[in-house]
């Protein structure tokens, strides 16, 4: 189970895998094949019930528990230099360390360990298909599923997928498995009952109960989940469990917990059913999941962007960066551009617009509605595959050839900002094409617009209001135009290091 908890030292982003403690193992019962191999359905009672009981017993045969047997390396002295500088200077500690060092130089291939850990998962077919958490699985060598009767089942990975935290596994034995399957989380209401099912600290066949306090949470777990947050009891071992609704569907998959002492203070999350339906199709079909990939990094157009741009509201996603030889590239995206719908429907932010991207077939051709210089069209783009490294350089797709570059400063008073054009040497070390437009940022003053927008020393300005910054004199003409126009803010797009970032300068400002 994942654990979002804070300790004294820092916020604990993640803890991936479960604990790897005992497990009390039930006597065999006999195992009955389901004659009709339907899945498990429950008539949900009205109003808070006496009792789950019921529920339980029918759909808990279908949860099982997941034991993973995995290798991982062992901690080399240089990572692990920090934890030994508080043993230094104790007796025999040198020692140590040399023939720590002697070892590693005599055996460079690095050592390895057996590590055990366990998690939850649920039958979703009657052949023996298993859902579980990729962290989980991670690194697997070998994989067993105990049932609810206490047989133990090899089982073999189909598939994973790490952007979700997801995985597939099936029974290796042959036979008629009982199952669940999912239902549709947006049924559910905050405040809705709902069970959880797993296998907390190796404690199998554990039931927990509570209601759904939220949905839509952003955990900072990846782009495509927004997930539901519940206060049933889950603790580490619970991953990969699922979370049922009254009538026994499957509504979530647990995969982390927020807690400062790593046991459960009420707040776990699970992957919605529909997101974990389509993807565990996909891994069961393909193995894999393949994701539509445009090669652009994209913000959240926010209120004062939007009033930049004469807009009414901040509803799309600003494209930041193009990546070289990309689909948008090819397809004629350029930076600046404000993405509004993908194939006819809208986007609220960027995060909607990389699930929407995210959901396309590759090498299928998408329509893209966007606003460029403040006037609406539709780009036509065949979107690829999206390539397990995304951390390509990108750079803006568009640009004309821009003059030489003059060595001398121009002081900007009434902005506090000194500039100085962008020469070919700096291009080149921020990424950018050559002949790139941009003015370099040499001297901020005190409380002036450009340091109340965050700006600093040695960023460049590309753009400004979506017109290129090829002189101090067209960067000054745009906020000429935009104060014409009666507005109070202007979008600049700034290079930091090799990334485009979009601001707005508060005209209104005073130094």
């Amino acid at each position: 189970m994942k654990n979002f908890g804070i300790s004294r030292q820092a916020l604990v982003a993640a803890v991936f895998g479960a604990a790897a403690v005992g497990t009390f193992t039930l006597a065999p019962k006999v195992f009955s094949p389901l004659a009709d191999a339907q899945p498990i359905a429950v008539e949900a009672p009205r109003g808070a019930p006496l009792s789950f009981a019921d529920l339980i017993e029918q759909v808990e045969p279908a949860v099982v528990s997941v034991n993973v047997v995995s290798e991982r390396e062992v901690g080399k002295l240089a990572d692990m230099e920090q934890f030994f500088e508080q043993f230094r200077g104790m007796p025999g500690f040198d020692e140590f360390l040399q023939n720590r060092e002697k070892e590693e130089k005599d055996n460079p291939e690095p050592e390895t360990q057996e590590a055990r850990s366990l998690g939850s998962g649920f039958l979703i077919s009657k052949d023996g298909y298993v859902v579980t958490n990729n962290h989980v699985v991670d690194n697997a060598k070998e994989i067993e599923v105990t049932l609810k009767d206490g047989r133990e089942m090899e089982a073999e990975l189909v598939g994973t997928d790490p952007q979700t935290d997801l995985a597939v596994l099936r029974i290796v034995e042959k036979g008629v498995y009982p199952y669940v399957r999912f239902g549709n989380s947006h049924t559910m209401r905050k405040g809705d009952w709902v069970v959880a099912l797993g296998n907390p600290f190796g404690l199998g066949g554990t039931a927990t109960a509570g209601i759904l306090s939220a949905d839509g949470r952003d955990i900072g777990a990846g782009p495509y989940t927004d997930f539901l947050q519940i206060d049933a009891s889950i603790n580490r071992g619970n991953s990969g469990g699922p979370t049922f609704d009254l009538n026994g569907n499957v509504i979530g998959v647990n995969t982390a917990i927020f807690s400062p002492t790593g046991g459960s203070v009420g707040i776990g999350f699970a992957i919605p059913a529909e997101l974990a339906d389509e993807v565990t199709q996909a891994i069961i079909k393909d193995g894999r999941v393949s994701r539509g990939w445009l090669g652009v990094a994209i913000q959240d157009l926010t209120e004062d962007m939007a009033e930049a741009q004469g807009l009414k509201d901040d509803a799309g996603a600003i494209i930041a960066d193009v990546t070289i030889g990309s689909p948008a590239e090819k397809g004629g995206l350029e930076r600046g551009d404000i993405i509004l719908s993908v194939n006819s429907q809208k986007v609220k932010d960027a995060t909607t617009t990389t699930r929407l991207v995210g959901k396309l077939i590759a090498n299928t051709a998408n329509k893209f509605e966007i606003l460029r210089g403040g006037k609406q069209q539709t780009v036509n783009v065949t979107v690829g595959e999206r390539p397990d490294d995304v951390t390509a350089r990108v750079v803006p797709a568009s640009g004309s050839k821009a003059p030489a570059a003059e060595d001398n400063s121009t002081e900007l008073g009434d902005l506090g900002v000194t500039f100085k054009p962008m020469d070919e040497e700096t291009r080149g070390k921020l990424g950018l094409k050559s002949g790139e437009h941009g003015l370099v940022i040499t001297d901020v003053s005190r409380k002036g617009v450009f340091q109340e927008a965050g700006l600093q020393v040695g960023m460049v300005i590309l753009e400004a209001n979506n017109v290129p910054a090829t002189s101090v004199e067209a960067f000054q003409k745009a906020i000429a135009d935009a104060k014409k126009s009666g507005r109070s803010k202007v979008l600049v797009a700034v290079r930091i290091g090799q990334i485009t970032n979009y601001r707005t300068l508060d005209l209104t400002t005073k130094g």
